[in-house]
């Protein structure tokens, strides 16, 4: 079968040549339709964060059909439309037995889950492990759902830790309009009443955030972009930022205009560097770095999806293209989520 291999820095390759996995015990054959294209692939490929050594088929945000299962699964049958859960953990400590296998108590032990070390989806097929790591998602196509394992799920996942904050009377700000951003900004006016501020450095960004529900759009780059934002939030300032981009820049902006008592939430791993010390950091303020959701919020994300109020912006590539994809993306030049259909 065919397959986007990572063999190390800077170095991916597509094979033609693996052979079709066949599942045992509690493992699942997936017959891929869409996987999809993240900047996280780009950390891994560009800047080497996976151990040297190992090699493995990229690709983390999968679906696709039920191709084959091991004699001990239970609850999923060959043609089934399913979405396979991002990150792999133990499926044993008190984190995962929660749905929480994003913090798994054993993640330092382990590789981070299929894409991730691990074989992932850009191929024609992908052996999952267990069946607790996939979800049923009914009427929905898999090319179109594919990117919610991760470009749906982290924000939303992002979202309900702040959920009590964003009441009707306060301000959220989004940084970043990309494949995360984009969906953000719908699932804040599925699920909160607090007014959007969205930030990115392109017009056309800028328009997209206003016509999924951002009552506003500023320009991050502008030297006078926090004053733009404070004149809008008055003196309070913003309760909640969710940076996609998380560069020393945007969380520079975040911290200015975040409020007392606020959160500052980093999800882009942009790199940045930035002093927590008093007078930088509004007291009260809680700087978290989350890490994707949980498999249960998974499942609540694909209910928004089903009942319409988030839709993923997809551009779809044949697998062949998947280099030029992410010289794409490394120039900043697609909009929403691309999508690799074998």
């Amino acid at each position: 079968m065919k397959a986007v291999r990572y063999f190390g820095h800077k170095d991916v390759r597509i094979v033609h040549d693996l052979e079709k996995p066949t599942p045992t015990g509690d493992q699942v054959l997936v017959k891929i339709a869409g996987a999809g294209v993240c900047h996280s692939d780009l950390h891994i490929i560009d800047e080497g964060t996976i151990p040297p050594g190992n090699t493995f088929t990229l690709g983390h945000e999968n679906a696709g059909y039920i191709e084959a299962v091991g004699p001990n699964v239970t609850g999923f049958n060959t043609g089934d439309a399913v979405l396979v859960y991002g990150p792999w953990g133990c499926g044993h400590c008190k984190p995962c037995l929660q749905s929480h296998e994003n913090y798994c108590d054993h993640q330092a032990e382990q590789a981070y889950g299929g894409g991730l070390g691990l074989d992932g989806g850009m191929a024609d097929y992908m052996l999952v492990p267990h069946s607790r790591l996939l979800v049923h998602i009914h009427d929905l196509d898999p090319v179109i759902a594919a990117p919610l394992t991760d470009a749906a799920l982290t924000p939303y996942s992002a979202i309900k830790r702040s959920a009590h904050k964003l009441t009707p009377d306060e301000f959220v700000v989004v940084i970043g309009v990309g494949g995360l951003g984009h969906i953000a900004i719908q699932l804040l006016k599925a699920t909160s009443g607090a007014t959007i501020i969205a930030c990115d450095v392109t017009p056309e960004k800028l328009e997209f955030a206003k016509s999924l529900g951002a009552a506003y759009a500023i320009n991050s780059r502008d030297a006078d972009a926090a004053e733009q934002i404070k004149k809008i939030t008055g003196v309070k300032k913003a309760k909640v930022i969710l940076d996609f981009v998380g560069a020393t820049p945007t969380v520079t902006l975040g911290a200015q205009v975040v409020s007392l008592n606020g959160d500052q939430t980093i999800v882009g791993l942009g790199g940045a560097n930035y002093p927590f010390t008093p007078g930088k950091v509004t007291f009260g303020v809680n700087m978290s770095m989350p890490y994707w959701g949980s498999k249960a919020e998974l499942e609540e994300v694909i209910g928004l999806a089903r009942q319409g109020k988030i839709h993923v912006e997809i551009e779809q590539f044949p697998m062949d293209q998947i280099l030029e994809v992410y010289d794409r993306m490394r120039a900043g030049k697609l909009k929403g989520r691309a999508v690799l259909v074998p």
